[in-house]
């Protein structure tokens, strides 16, 4: 089968293509013949030795995928050949095959295309925690979402909307707001890229705290970091809570005496783990996330589709934080 390996540290351009052996199941795995992958930010990082884990090399990218399974190994009894699947594998889904276990499998329903059951599992599920579990989010409570455009942001917009919200998108075009509006947010502004100095970054919460209304936002949901998080703590409510989700603009630091003044949490969300540690939880928040995909309340955006050989260039798209929505390979 053919494969797109990591096999020195390094960019998308360093990914190459090759045959490599069929994967047989284990105790308790399927094989699933991969039908999408869809792309997440800790695949730009994972080939760059920049995130928690490190696999050994060679390895192929790709932790969420969709397909359908192959072959069952001993013990496994939730699963057939010809189940449609989507799945985490963390890394190793940039490939024909994949060895997995049955219990991080989730069964489609027919009528979800692969491409969307590619991207619906780490963002959806990401985010469900985040609101619900996490931030216990209320209805009527105001919601802001930085980098609403992307994967993460773009579920935070339909989830909490679905949740009774009021939600605030921000994103550093106009194109890119237009589009979380388009998903359902109230109000929406742009905020400029690049660094922000301690004068971009006062104007930046004055604006935030206007787009959210007098009290400011209840929750916030930080997918981007950097110079973005300090403006948004700064423009929250009492007793607020704002969750740490990625850093694509890099690691923030404010001073915890914002936390102090106006009561707010600052809460990690560490979805993987939960999934781990919480399995019963992980099992009832998807089926509560598929339940709203059967009745419309969201759906993946694919905003580009990319075919095997050119799966670098998707993780390329979504490093260079171009994309809206998501970003898939199609495998077959």
């Amino acid at each position: 089968m053919r494969a797109l390996l990591s096999k020195a540290v390094g960019g998308p351009e360093t990914l190459v293509l090759e045959e490599v052996d069929d994967p047989t199941p284990g105790k308790g795995e399927v094989i699933i013949e991969v039908k999408a992958v869809g792309i997440n930010f800790p695949d730009t990082l994972i080939i760059e030795d920049r995130y928690q884990f490190r696999p050994p090399r060679p390895f192929a990218p790709g932790g969420e995928i969709a397909g359908v399974v192959e072959s069952v190994g001993e013990g496994v009894t939730t699963l057939r050949r010809g189940d449609r699947v989507a799945a985490m594998v963390g890394w190793g889904g940039l490939a024909e095959r994949v060895a997995v276990h049955a219990g991080r499998c989730l069964k489609i329903p027919k009528e979800m295309p692969f491409d969307e059951a590619a991207g619906f599992i780490m963002t959806y599920g990401t985010v469900y925690y985040a609101l619900k579990d996490r931030a216990e989010l209320k209805a009527g409570e105001t919601l802001f979402v930085p980098g609403a455009a992307g994967g993460i942001g773009s579920a935070a917009v339909e989830l909490g909307k679905a949740m009774g919200a009021r939600v605030v998108a921000a994103a550093s075009t106009n194109e890119k707001v237009e589009f979380a509006l388009e998903l359902g947010a109230d109000n929406g502004l742009i905020y400029p890229s690049g660094a922000l100095d301690k004068a971009a970054q006062k104007e930046l919460s004055g604006e935030i705290k206007l787009a959210c209304g007098r009290d400011g936002a209840d929750v916030v949901l930080d997918g981007v970091g950097g110079d973005y998080a300090e403006p948004a703590l700064r423009a929250m409510d009492w007793n607020g809570r704002f969750l740490v989700v990625g850093f694509p603009a890099g690691i923030p630091s404010f001073p915890l005496n914002l936390t102090l003044l106006k009561s707010v949490s600052v809460i990690g969300v560490f979805w993987g783990a939960h999934a781990e540690r919480e399995p019963d939880l992980h099992q009832a928040n998807m089926a509560a996330l598929l339940a709203m995909y059967a009745e419309g309340k969201i759906r993946p955006r694919i905003s580009q589709r990319f075919s095997f050989d050119r799966g670098a260039e998707a993780i390329q798209a979504l490093g260079d934080r171009s994309a809206l929505g998501k970003i898939v390979v199609e495998i077959s």
